[in-house]
């Protein structure tokens, strides 16, 4: 008997009748073996990207034949990290041309502030102009009022006066009251002299600012600029007295900057300060505060 193979299914027998005179039945087909299929065979799995070594400095990222991995920073670095201000690193043809002319760009601004920073540093040690005027530790020693003696006779044996000396600025100060008479209890005016010498900054602005607007304060005060006193002068006057001049009360300022000093002198009184008779008038008052500010400060300057 012959073998039959192992992956051919095994044919059915033709089934006989077992009984007489009964017509035999053909044998069906065998059924088709089925077609081999073909076998697939297992495609090699891509390797995997090594991983860096671990460590503080870890090298380039590895090449890789399916293409750069995605995550990695760019390919030019820099040692000690991004340069501020200066535009990222880009790929590419001319990379090099751009950082050579970022390079250039920043020298040329590093140069700009350099030369500036010598320019404003070199305005500190400008010398100041003090025009020849110098500080007295009383003042009052300097000061001449002989044109207001005129009106005020009696002479002050005890004026205030007070004085400061710093590097940057030195100031003098003097009061003295105003008598019109030996009869007179108290003062029937006062008048004050200040001086200040400027020494590292030029009080040029502020003194216009103050004194030229002097009048924005209070709607009675009265700002006039007056010539023949050092760089600029102003003359301020008040005057609310009424009528008969028996209230209210009158003042007079003339300030004057000559170079980098400043100086003031101020009459001031309360008409009930006048016990018999009335102040006098503001234009008058003026004419004697000039004449006594030119020969005072004088003797600042010669002194």
């Amino acid at each position: 008997m012959q073998d039959q193979p192992e992956d051919v299914p095994a044919q059915p027998q033709a089934q006989t009748s077992s009984q007489p005179g009964s017509t035999p039945q053909p044998a069906p087909a065998p059924a088709p073996a089925p077609a081999p299929q073909p076998q697939v065979q297992p495609q090699p799995l891509p390797h995997p990207r090594p991983e860096p070594a671990p460590g503080p400095n870890p090298g380039p990222a590895p090449t890789s034949t399916y293409g750069a991995p995605p995550g990695y920073p760019p390919a030019q670095q820099y040692a000690y990290g991004q340069p501020v201000g200066f535009p990222p690193p880009s790929g590419g043809k001319g990379t090099a041309g751009r950082a050579v002319l970022w390079a250039a760009v920043g020298a040329v601004a590093a140069s700009v502030l350099w030369a500036g920073g010598i320019l404003v540093l070199g305005r500190v040690g400008d010398n100041p102009d003090l025009a020849g005027y110098r500080t007295k530790a009383n003042l009052c020693s300097a000061v001449d009022y002989t044109a207001l003696r005129t009106e005020y006779t009696q002479e002050d044996n005890l004026p205030t006066h007070n004085a400061l000396k710093h590097k940057a600025i030195d100031q003098s100060y003097c009061s003295i009251s105003l008598k019109t008479s030996t009869s007179s209890s108290y003062a029937d005016a006062y008048l004050s002299v200040e001086m200040d010498l400027h020494k590292t900054t030029d009080p040029a602005a502020e003194f216009t600012a103050v004194w030229s607007e002097y009048d924005q304060r209070y709607e009675d005060y009265e700002v006039e600029e007056v010539s023949g006193f050092g760089d600029e002068a102003y003359l301020v006057t008040e005057d609310t007295t009424s009528g008969s001049g028996t209230s209210g009360s009158r003042a007079v300022t003339l300030a004057v900057r000559d170079g980098w000093m400043t100086y003031q002198m101020s009459w001031s009184t309360y008409s009930s300060s006048y016990e018999t008779t009335t102040p006098p008038e503001i234009s008058e008052v003026s004419r004697w505060v000039k004449t006594d500010t030119r020969s005072t400060l004088e003797n600042l300057r010669s002194d």
